[in-house]
């Protein structure tokens, strides 16, 4: 395209416009592709806590920009910690019940929600939208439920571990898990076809890598090493930018999206000696 451009009889005083208005329409596309490649929600909610004999409560808070999102809160008895978990970019709450259980089993408490778009959630989703959504949603848990943040963990699974770093940036939390995380959108433009080619210019969004440092409560940081999505590599720069004090739980033969199946009990086990430890 800029060699077609370069090959018109244009006046030179024009091409510097063109190029500019040429880079920021590109740059506008990207956005635009970026919201379709990452997020894929569904609307649909495919099961319900209570085929899983799970007491819950069906929640509904809204956004400061006037979002009504929906969630489920899964108390346990006594003052147990509150697990904020913020979620992948597929699916909806409705897809991790079998998750959720494992924790409550383990007497934590847990808050699930829906980003803008996703389930019974209002809007459509972004990078801002959904760091709107996650900070919505500590804010209902301490002035709704009257949750004190010294019992909130923040915890991300994928995108949902941008949603949890900026919480754990903009609010008081008593630790932070993330678990198959990405560096940079940026970043992971350079592992896939054909994006590797414009990487270079594009924008650091969802910017983890440099987030994560900016971060002072404790860290557990979990990848699989098999992970075909988000390379094992970038957990562990995500390890080696964090600060203290920090955690690294690699998963030896664990993908993405399977982390707690093959973990096991392994894997719960060091989330609750995590948790306990602060």
């Amino acid at each position: 395209m800029l060699a077609k451009i370069a090959k018109m009889n244009i006046p030179n005083i024009f091409l510097l416009p063109i190029l500019i208005i040429f880079i920021l329409s590109g740059i506008v596309f990207y956005q635009q592709l970026e919201n379709i490649i990452i997020f894929y929600p569904d609307k649909a909610l495919d099961d319900r806590p209570s085929n899983w004999d799970l007491s819950y409560r069906d929640i509904k808070f809204l956004t400061p920009d006037g979002q009504k999102l929906h969630g489920w809160f899964f108390p346990v008895s006594g003052k147990p910690p509150v697990l904020l978990f913020c979620h992948g970019n597929a699916g909806n709450i409705s897809h991790r019940i079998e998750n959720i259980k494992f924790l409550v089993k383990r007497d934590i408490s847990v808050f699930i929600f829906d980003y803008r778009g996703y389930g019974k959630s209002s809007g459509r989703p972004s990078e801002k939208g959904i760091y709107i959504d996650g900070i919505a949603a500590y804010d209902y848990l301490t002035e709704t439920e009257k949750i004190s943040p010294n019992r909130i963990v923040i915890f991300g699974r994928s995108i949902g571990s941008a949603v949890a770093i900026e919480v754990a940036l903009k609010r008081k939390v008593r630790c932070l898990i993330i678990e198959s995380t990405f560096t940079s959108t940026k970043d992971m433009a350079k592992t896939i076809f054909p994006f590797f080619i414009v990487s270079p210019f594009l924008p650091h969004h969802y910017n983890n890598i440099v987030k994560i440092g900016y971060v002072s409560v404790p860290k557990l940081i979990i990848h699989g090493n098999n992970d075909k999505i988000v390379p094992f590599t970038m957990g562990e720069k995500l390890f080696a930018k964090a600060t203290g004090p920090k955690t690294f739980l690699p998963l030896n033969g664990a993908g993405h999206n399977d982390t707690y199946i093959i973990g096991g009990e392994g894997y719960f086990d060091a989330l609750v000696n995590f948790i306990s430890m602060y």
